[in-house]
């Protein structure tokens, strides 16, 4: 059936093409790895290559697999060169690539599809993001649905096809090639104008750091970006941030490449050793990138990170404590760059009823002041105003505490440390004010940040009897669940698993009442480790 199915898709490949679509091939490394079995026609497009775009990411996995099932043999420094200049070439457009910007990011949370019938059909497999990040004629659509019937054949059961009597109903793999060549195609408006003006990101210089780390608050430093001589998309990095919750410190050197004008991928290691992968996305005006750092086994730590280009002026990244209760005095550090020691109280101002009582000092990366709020200072967010940097909305006054909630809402984690990796969950609480309408749970509530509280976790009750809590595994003080270890445990009842559901419960003193809490949970399942990678990215170097 593989066979079959294969030859016939490169067997249309090869004729079926249309002549006003795809982009010719020009790199001599792309041509001499590739056109042996992609041959190039009168035009220089290559079969099958030159009528899909995609992410950097997207060509490195068609690489693997070209190497794993084909036996192309590539060395790295050719395979590198190739996904280069296929993302440049047959890359996204900003506009194509922001939408899925969470299966590069690694983030576990698939978003929802516009189509929900199109979204069923494809994520029995993977996620939809990776949908997003295509870009293919009509016939190369068509060649992927091939594909997937001749290297998996369980996906007619799964997803392409309906069991039952014969209707004159297209089935969903045909309903799939139709709404994904309408909604995915290979040329669009955005690939058009962005592929006539792309050029290398002119990144270099310093930036100042943003970022939060679920569970262990804001982040805030700075990353300083050098070009790699006779290269126009290579950079080397050094970045230092601290947390702003418990000051701990961090130095960070790495590199990285901006693929298609946009793209930062890189990978930066730690003073302990520790190394993360770096995925961003530069703005158009070159003075922001955003995206996620992340590492672990399951690609599951990481922070979210927000850089912004600075010259010589001062900036501030943040404030903490950003959560100002009136009637009090209170000690702030403001994070950023520049800052100046021998700043005075009136350079600062965080508008009425806070007070600047005093500047405690400090260096040009933090500075400490005293503020009192007035008990009288009205409820809200409130924007600093420092010498000639601002931050909108960065502290907030309130008077209570009327909730918390956990975050996330619902989280994963696997067994492993015998056979597989652990895959861990990381919790945060955060406080709410119910904001100026009184009640929870509405737009209009204040964010007050992260908060301390005690963790637990309860039974999640799905049999009589359930005992997932004294076997699935722990959670520490900061909200971290580690999972217990894979394979049958004899110790259980039927010789599980350590799998099972719970509730993860925090519990935050109510304020001005010692014997009251305000809880919240979050639900916590713990699975078996993901035994079939489809892309072991996790074990591989990035692009």
């Amino acid at each position: 059936c593989i066979l079959v199915v294969a030859g016939i898709s490169r067997a249309n490949a090869q004729t079926n093409e249309t002549d006003a679509q795809g982009i010719p091939i020009d790199s001599p490394t792309v041509l001499q790895a590739c056109g042996s079995c992609h041959r190039p026609d009168d035009a220089g497009r290559l079969s099958r290559i030159s009528f899909r775009r995609t992410t950097p990411e997207g060509w490195q996995q068609t690489i693997r697999r070209m190497v794993s099932l084909n036996g192309v043999e590539l060395p790295p420094d050719t395979a590198r060169e190739v996904v280069r200049y296929l993302s440049n070439t047959l890359g996204l457009a900003p506009e194509e690539a922001h939408p899925a910007a969470y299966e590069v990011e690694r983030r576990a949370d698939d978003q929802p599809y516009a189509d929900a019938t199109i979204q069923e059909i494809c994520t029995q497999c993977h996620s939809m993001g990776r949908v997003l990040s295509q870009r293919r004629t009509e016939e190369e659509w068509s060649l992927l649905m091939a594909m997937h019937r001749g290297y998996y054949p369980f996906t007619d059961f799964q997803a392409f096809r309906r069991s039952g009597p014969a209707t004159s109903e297209p089935q969903p793999v045909d309903q799939a090639i139709s709404h994904l060549s309408a909604r995915f195609p290979f040329e669009t408006p955005e690939w058009t104008a962005w592929s006539a003006t792309m050029r290398p990101a002119r990144v270099a210089g310093t930036w100042v750091l943003r970022g939060h780390a679920l569970g262990l608050g804001p982040v805030y430093g700075s990353v300083t970006i050098n070009p790699v001589p006779n290269s126009a998309d290579e950079f080397t990095t050094t970045t230092t941030y601290v947390y702003a919750r418990d000051g701990r410190q961090v130095t960070r050197t790495g590199q990285a490449l901006i693929y298609t004008g946009f793209q930062w991928r890189g990978r930066s290691s730690a003073d302990n050793g520790d190394v993360l992968r770096e995925v961003m996305f530069v703005d158009r005006n070159l003075r922001t990138m955003h995206g996620r750092w992340f590492t672990g086994a399951y690609d599951e730590d990481g922070l979210d990170i927000t850089l912004e280009r600075i010259g010589g002026q001062p900036v501030v990244a943040g404030v903490h404590p950003a959560a100002l209760p009136t009637g009090t005095v209170q000690s702030l550090r403001l994070h950023g760059l520049n800052l100046t020691p021998e700043t005075q109280a009136t350079a600062i101002d965080l508008g009425p009823g806070i007070e600047i009582v005093e500047v405690l000092g400090g260096d040009n990366n933090q500075l400490d002041v005293r503020v009192q709020i007035d008990v009288e200072a009205a409820l809200g967010h409130r924007d600093l105003f420092f010498d000639q940097a601002t931050v909108a909305k960065a502290v907030t006054v309130y008077n209570d505490v009327d909730r918390i909630a956990v975050t996330p809402t619902a989280g994963m984690a696997r067994v492993g440390g015998v056979r597989s990796p652990k895959q861990y969950q990381q919790f945060e609480a955060r406080a709410y004010h119910d904001g100026p309408d009184g009640e929870s749970n509405t737009a209009d509530d204040f964010d007050l940040g992260v908060v301390d509280v005690d963790w637990s976790i309860e039974e999640y009750a799905v049999t009589i009897g359930d005992d997932d809590t004294r076997y699935v595994g722990t959670i520490d003080d900061i909200g971290r669940f580690t999972p217990a270890i894979d394979g049958p445990n004899l110790e259980r009842s039927g010789e599980r698993n350590n799998i099972g559901d719970v509730w993860v419960v925090a519990a935050y003193p109510a304020e001005g009442n010692a014997d009251e809490q305000l809880r919240a949970r979050g639900h916590l399942v713990v699975t078996v480790p993901l035994y079939l990678r489809w892309d072991p990215s996790a074990v591989e170097e990035e692009p």
